[in-house]
């Protein structure tokens, strides 16, 4: 097909790592099938009196540590002019993040393909969204009111996992026993004295066998990591030091992509990684789900070809629009 024009909005490139980072992978194969690759931040998008523009760098990448890409250009282009656009920057969505997604869509005259789509980005926060399928989760509650929240974790024999509802990367996430003299504690630290809710779950004990992500491209299952943590750490996040190893779907796995396919689809969410523990869903990444280059080296497989084949297809039905 012709070159495309695919842009990233993203964290600093400078910071990227080669050997994980999951938007770097998706680039190196845009790059490699010739469409043309740019990249802005979140700071330098803007509106010119008529519809969103970006400062971008058009670049050339390569999976070289240290000189991992090469500017072409630097200039001010509408994102009208871009083809696919892919937002991924990383956690946590903040209000200035949720400006950016409202920003993007001021494309009045061809808005590019999105991925993922910035309305649908804006509804589904990465812990909440997961609540719309409550049968699929570990026995949940969100709340900021300390009785609540006590009250949960003396009532669950296994223990309590507490996590913040805008966390990412593993931080923050506590586990406390019923009877831990430290669970007032550690609830009035998460929740600010009362004024932020947080998320309760149940611990499962599958959880020493680690959690998979597992990343869905237009609803369908392409591949997936176990994240498997370390010894003295509850948490399976690699940020937080977990370790990668090959995951095996299951058939109570799929069923879960199979629930959750239709309305991940309806809005615009085509490239996710979901967090399954055990038997349960406890979380959908939307964001800048991370795990593309493990599950390529673990699994033998190529998500980021998966990813692109999306957004080529889609360019090519919007194309006869613009």
């Amino acid at each position: 097909m012709a070159a495309l024009t695919i842009a990233f909005l993203m964290d600093p490139l400078e910071t990227v790592r080669v050997d994980h980072d999951s938007t770097f992978a998706v680039m190196l194969e845009a790059q490699k099938r010739g469409h043309r690759v740019l990249y802005f931040e979140q700071g330098w998008l803007r509106f010119n009196g008529r519809a969103a523009e970006a400062r971008m760098r058009q670049v050339t990448v390569r999976r070289e540590v240290g000189r991992h890409f090469d500017v072409l250009d630097e200039v001010p282009r509408e994102l009208s002019d871009v083809d696919v656009l892919f937002l991924r920057k990383d956690p946590p969505v903040d209000v200035e993040f949720l400006h950016a997604t409202q920003m993007v869509e001021l494309c009045p005259e061809r808005p590019p393909v999105y991925l993922n789509h910035p309305a649908g980005i804006r509804d589904a926060n990465e812990k909440l969204f997961s609540l719309r399928y409550a049968d699929l989760m570990p026995d949940t509650r969100i709340s900021r009111e300390l009785p609540v929240l006590l009250d949960f974790i003396a009532r669950n024999e296994q223990g309590t996992i507490l996590k913040p509802v805008d966390g990412f990367g593993g931080k923050g996430i506590l586990f406390l026993s019923p009877g831990d003299r430290n669970a007032r504690s550690a609830v009035e630290l998460l929740t600010q004295g009362g004024r932020e809710a947080v998320v309760a779950q149940v611990y499962i004990p599958e959880s020493r066998q680690g959690d998979k992500r597992i990343l869905m491209v237009d609803g369908e299952p392409v591949g997936g990591v176990l994240r498997v943590p370390s010894g003295d750490d509850h948490r399976g996040n690699m940020a937080a030091g977990g370790t990668p190893h090959k995951a095996v779907l299951t058939a109570r796995d799929r069923e879960i992509c199979e629930r959750l396919k239709p309305e991940l689809r309806k809005r615009g969410l085509l490239f996710v990684g979901i967090d399954v523990l055990g038997d349960y869903l406890t979380e959908v990444n939307v964001t800048s789900p991370t795990g593309v280059v493990e599950a390529n080296l673990l699994d033998d497989v190529c998500i980021e070809a998966h990813v692109i084949d999306l957004a080529e297809r889609l360019a090519a039905e919007q194309r006869p629009a613009r």
